[in-house]
């Protein structure tokens, strides 16, 4: 809507927001009339002072953004653009965000020794770093008259301080939620609507607070996302309070599976039967019955089972079977443990000397003695391999005879 040309004779928009730090906005009119587009750096009119700032949204958007957030608002009254920012503007814009964070700790250290029960949560510079806004949280009133004549002495600034709540704190300082996801209102949300416990109780889900609270210590803003979907669904069940009576015995209500469309039941007195899911036109029979004096044997009657349909596409690898791992598991345990066997850590000179890996050393009733003619050394267990092969080598030498020792064997 920006680049749209407006009709003939009208004049643009002069009113435009101004964004500063941690997505804190404002409505500024240019009235000077200078060209702004999104992203310019500005100057702006504040008491005292001037303050720098980004153009976040101009023209006729502008206009739909007052109308949303400030519908009160009187254009008369609204500050103005001075200009846009000079290099020098910036520099000293920031040099005040660089001062923020020691400022922050000095300023807790401050209040620590005056024993007060807040919490300074950040610290926001003026663009001309001639003020500071301290924004902090408490559960009560906090008498910070002297925190701030110690804080002007040491700063030698003006100081401001502002008392916001926790999930204000929670939305200019950001963060990850549960979810993996930025928060939402440090990003996207405006305004904070109060949230109960019954939004957690309408769409069935237990009531702990270390997963209803986010990182405020207040219940999610989320919850109130999907109520209304919950509460028109829920007026098409049944009342929850009533019991069933049946032969076998009274059933009372335990939860409501609101997609799937069932009532879960259970008999009093009675845990090994668990669980019943009945259908709500099926609770409403047997609640009819129950008016008109009349009792059903048994709740099991009225079960009606749920058919899971089947994905329509073809699983190839197995990526919907959570066990399908388990097979590679079992199959490097196995490899891992015949590698373990005692056979296997047998040394490697064993190995080379033709000694069988496999087995272990033991005496050996068909050893043969030790060919060198020490009848009093055994020598190792000849291997059939080496044997075949010095079977194989050329004779180049002549062995003496066993018979006539001493002399050569006739030619």
């Amino acid at each position: 809507m920006s680049n749209i040309m407006l009709p003939s004779g009208q004049t643009p928009y002069d009113i435009v927001e101004v964004r500063f730090k941690n997505s804190r906005k404002g409505f500024y009119r240019n009235a000077k009339g200078i060209g702004l587009s999104v992203g310019d750096v500005v100057v702006v009119e504040t008491s005292p002072g001037y303050d720098v700032g980004v153009v976040s949204v101009s023209g006729e958007l502008a206009r739909i953004q007052i109308k949303k957030k400030a519908p009160g608002f009187k254009p008369i009254e609204a500050k103005k653009i001075i200009r846009v920012a000079t290099q020098e503007d910036v520099d000293k814009w920031i040099q005040a965000r660089s001062l923020e964070k020691e400022v922050m700790y000095q300023s807790r250290t401050l209040a620590v020794n005056l024993n007060l029960e807040m919490k300074i949560s950040d610290v926001e510079y003026q663009g001309d770093l001639s003020k500071a806004t301290f924004f902090y949280t408490a559960e009560g009133r906090v008498d910070f008259r002297q925190l701030i004549k110690d804080m002007a002495d040491k700063f030698r600034i003006r100081i401001e301080m502002r008392q916001i709540g926790s999930r204000q704190e929670a939305s200019r300082l950001g963060g990850i939620g549960s979810c993996g996801r930025e928060l939402c209102c440090s990003t996207w949300l405006t305004d904070f609507r109060s949230v109960s416990t019954s939004a957690a109780r309408y769409q069935q889900l237990s009531l702990n607070p270390q997963k209803l609270a986010g990182q405020c210590g207040k219940l999610k803003c989320c919850l109130n996302y999907e109520l209304d979907m919950y509460l028109d669904a829920i007026k098409s069940f049944p009342k929850a309070e009533t019991k069933l009576h049946t032969e076998k015995g009274s059933a009372y209500h335990i939860k409501t599976d609101v997609f799937r469309k069932q009532m879960w039941y259970a008999y009093e007195g009675d845990s090994a039967s668990g669980l019943i899911p009945v259908n709500p036109d099926r609770v409403r029979e047997i609640m009819k019955m129950n008016l008109d004096g009349k009792k059903p044997r048994e709740l099991n009657e009225y079960v009606v089972e749920v058919k899971i349909k089947e994905p329509d596409y073809e699983n190839v690898v197995g990526q919907d079977s959570l066990n399908r791992f388990e097979h590679a598991f079992k199959k490097n345990n196995n490899n891992n443990r015949k590698k373990k066997k005692p056979g296997n850590n047998r040394p490697v000179a064993a190995v080379k000397s033709g000694e069988n890996p496999q087995q272990p050393k033991a005496a050996n009733p068909n050893q043969s003695q030790n060919p060198q003619g020490n009848p009093g050394a055994k020598g190792p267990s000849e291997n059939p391999n080496n044997q075949q092969q010095r079977n194989n080598r050329p004779n180049n030498r002549r062995r003496p005879n066993q018979n006539n020792s001493g002399n050569e064997s006739p030619q």
